[in-house]
């Protein structure tokens, strides 16, 4: 089986190639616009796994020709280049015309289910959306029989590359994520507010919680049926919580060139962590039931490509059914889990039988 993976030299590209090699996926055909890059990329993943079936071939996703070249004799397309909003559906176009499935570790698109007749397109397969919409929906089949309430808190120090940073800030403006909203039986906007030092188990010091809700989140309520939901991004006080505050009055290009050396001051000698903290509050047999999940992570990229790679497994195995689908409401969660942690993405991952408050503060994280 051919796997194309569309910016393949980034970040989020050559961690999904990892994750791919890593679950015995190795017929790969890694693209980028740049040779050199793409080189030093294949060099370092054939070094690891020699006896896998690598190839570089260089293709803009600006380039439609090109890009359809690059998908031609694919089995799946994955696309990990960026910024999503910029590549919107031409990957996924390249992908139908060369009748490959398709799976992308980030957009959130429209495409029509109706042309996906025979194959899949799997949306959101990357950390967020993706992983933080599948975790709740695991944590909700254990034990639960009927789940009432989410709380989520979702942090992570790591290093914004450009791609990274212009798509968090797209969803900032395009309405996919709504600044102190929440869920009460629907959407309701500004029910929330930012709070500042507060302490988190798990996270390190004081933090500010920042509460949010996004289409995979208003996704996620509708499925559970839930009566309230709460999301929350996890930051800790320093360069990027400024950068951030500042970036709506900044051009595009500025305020994505603040958030990358922000991220990457606050980095100075702290180590990178990514941390999931999820409750679940609901009914066991009649009686009331709250159960808590905590995850850690080796970091943004890497996550999002074991997330990628894990939705091309599913594909693979026959276990998303033809159309298109977001990989947080498609995949199966207990096969999927325990691919993730096969690619070392995962550090730890602990099922709690009492609310997130019983845990107790740890400096530098509690697993």
């Amino acid at each position: 089986m051919l796997i194309g993976v569309l910016g393949a030299s980034g970040d989020v590209g050559l961690a999904s190639a990892r994750a791919l090699l890593s679950l015995g996926l190795h017929d790969l055909r890694l693209g980028g616009r740049d040779p050199h890059n793409g080189a030093r990329c294949l060099a370092r993943l054939q070094l690891q796994w020699p006896d896998a079936r690598l190839q570089w071939t260089a293709v803009d996703f600006n380039d439609t020709p090109a890009l359809a070249r690059f998908a031609r004799g694919c089995d799946v397309l994955l696309n990990c280049a960026g910024p999503s909003w910029r590549v919107a559906d031409r990957a996924a176009q390249a992908a139908l015309q060369a009748d490959a499935h398709y799976v992308d570790a980030a957009g959130d698109i429209h495409l029509d289910p109706t042309l996906w007749r025979g194959r899949s397109a799997v949306l959101g397969a990357g950390l967020q959306p993706g992983l933080t919409g599948l975790l709740p929906r695991w944590l909700a089949a254990q034990g639960f029989t009927r789940v009432q309430g989410l709380t989520s808190y979702f942090g992570l120090r790591d290093q914004f590359t450009a791609v990274a940073a212009d798509d968090f800030l797209q969803g900032a403006v395009d309405g996919s994520s709504e600044p102190l909203a929440a869920w009460h039986n629907g959407r309701c906007s500004r029910a929330l507010r930012r709070r500042r030092d507060v302490l988190l188990p798990c996270f390190p010091g004081p933090v500010h919680v920042l509460p949010y809700l996004n289409r995979e989140g208003e996704r996620l309520a509708r499925d559970l049926h839930l009566e309230t939901g709460q999301w929350f991004n996890v930051m800790t006080d320093g360069h990027v919580l400024k950068a951030l505050d500042q970036a709506h009055s900044l051009p595009r290009a500025d305020a994505v060139q603040r958030l990358c050396t922000a991220s990457q001051l606050d980095l100075s000698g702290q180590a990178p962590f990514v941390t999931l903290l999820l409750q679940l509050d609901g009914l066991r047999d009649g009686q009331a039931c709250t159960r808590s999940l905590v995850v850690s992570g080796a970091g943004n990229a890497a996550l999002t490509g074991a997330m990628a790679a894990t939705a091309i497994v599913s594909v693979l195995e026959g276990e998303i059914r033809p159309g298109c689908h977001y990989a947080a409401h498609a995949l199966p969660p207990v096969a999927s889990l325990e691919r993730l942690q096969r690619t070392s993405a995962i550090h730890a991952l602990n099922l709690l039988d009492h609310p997130l408050e019983h845990l107790q503060h740890a400096e530098e994280g509690c697993l």
